[in-house]
């Protein structure tokens, strides 16, 4: 029997990539850094989309994602003609309550092997990634090379 709409909650996953970098709030950005006691990584809320308009088996599952305790919910806009990730106060429920919801928060979650890809709705071929040198930023990117890392491991948390 499926969940009642009311008792939907969002997943919350610990994430790294495979240089054991965590993501982490800097202001209003996120940031990649290495694992360490001195770290305070982020949790990643993910919950399903309602909306089917942009379902596709093939690329994955529809969803939102949303920094845990922060309101903060990640979409992907146009700053200077490129694809950019972005932080925006939302809470992740109101846009999973949406009938129709806003097509830049959403996302395309594939799991590849033991690691999870998000790819993003409104620029296809663009997906979330961090570099390999800590302190930068997390990003969109259409590479898929060494020079980022767009596959992350997702631990659920305690």
């Amino acid at each position: 029997m499926p969940t009642p709409l009311w008792e939907e909650k969002p997943r919350v996953y610990g994430i790294r990539d495979s240089l054991q970098m965590v993501w982490v709030l800097d202001g209003n950005s996120l940031i990649a850094a290495p694992l360490s006691n001195s770290v305070k990584p982020v949790f990643l809320e993910l919950v399903a989309c309602r909306d089917t308009e942009f379902r596709n088996e093939e690329k994955g599952n529809l969803v939102y994602l949303a920094i845990q305790g922060k309101d903060l919910c990640i979409l992907c806009a146009e700053i200077q003609g490129k694809p950019t990730l972005q932080l925006k106060e939302k809470m992740i429920m109101n846009l999973y309550l949406e009938k129709k919801g806003p097509k830049p928060f959403f996302f395309f979650h594939n799991k590849e092997g033991s690691t999870s890809v998000f790819e993003s709705v409104s620029y296809p071929g663009w997906f979330i990634a961090t570099f390999p040198t800590a302190g930068q930023p997390v990003i969109l990117t259409q590479k898929r090379d060494i020079t980022t890392n767009t596959n992350f491991y997702l631990h659920p948390k305690n």
